[in-house]
């Protein structure tokens, strides 16, 4: 009878005990939840204010940065929302890849195709602070991007992490209108923008061989003298040779005798 009784006791306490615990990991889970809800209205509130100066963004930044993980859902849905300032939603891109990582890439990644240009910049410079080098289609769709600062932007992704296999889309960025300066006036003369330059110097970085014939043969014309010693950069990368110094005419020299030397007959 006292052994029964003695069980009765024991079952009863491991009871109250098992109902005790489980009273507490629900308490604990309304509390996690009570203070990610704080801490979302806090930054929510915080983002929504405009023209921030640069040291009021820099607090917003550390701010943001001392919630970690649980300030993850508003940044989401302040890059999501068309409610806040430009300025603000492209803090909040950079912040989530730095809280998150490279696990944020997926996301990000998405608004590459983003209507709004700010957005479509800043997740490609986040991509690229995170070295997210599986994203080939989307940095070649940022390349014939309308905005000329994504399209750059792009081009810096490419360059930055050395895709070599992403050359070829480099190279057409020679052939696309976007990048030159189109005249209203039909007789006026169509320029080369600064961009071409950045795709060529990109070209030799990337050590596009493909390239290296029409490049011997663009350094020898006169049209191309805006871009000469980009292409003397971008041949040497190429070819592992290295023109000798001095004025652009020794250049041209030693080029033009490096493609007769290598021609294939």
């Amino acid at each position: 009878m006292k052994i029964l009784s003695l069980l009765v006791v024991c079952l009863f306490s491991i009871s109250a005990f098992s109902k005790a615990k489980i009273e507490n990991k629900s308490s604990r889970t309304d509390f996690n939840s009570a203070k990610l809800k704080g801490v979302k209205a806090i930054i929510l509130s915080d983002y929504s204010k405009e023209n921030l100066t640069k040291k009021q963004l820099a607090e917003l930044k550390k701010k943001t940065l001392s919630f970690g993980p649980a300030a993850v859902p508003a940044l989401i849905e302040i890059m999501k929302s068309s409610k806040f300032p430009d300025k603000n939603k492209w803090v909040a891109t950079f912040l989530l890849g730095k809280i998150v990582g490279k696990k944020s890439a997926p996301f990000i990644s998405r608004f590459i195709q983003h209507p709004n240009w700010i957005m479509r910049m800043a997740s490609l410079k986040t991509l690229n602070a995170l070295k997210a080098s599986n994203y080939d289609g989307l940095y070649a769709f940022a390349l014939k991007d309308k905005s000329m600062i994504v399209r750059g932007q792009a081009l810096e992704n490419i360059r930055a992490m050395s895709l070599n296999k992403m050359a070829p889309a480099v190279w057409a960025m020679l052939y696309d209108k976007q990048n030159y300066h189109v005249p209203k006036k039909k007789k006026g003369k169509i320029k080369r923008t600064n961009l071409i330059k950045k795709v060529i110097l990109t070209i030799g970085d990337l050590k596009f061989k493909k390239a290296e014939t029409s490049l011997l043969t663009m350094i020898q014309k006169k049209k191309y003298k805006d871009i000469f010693s980009e292409m003397d950069y971008a041949l040497s990368k190429i070819t592992g040779k290295l023109s000798p110094k001095g004025r652009d005419h020794i250049k041209k020299e030693y080029w033009k005798k490096f493609r007769i030397k290598n021609m294939t007959i």
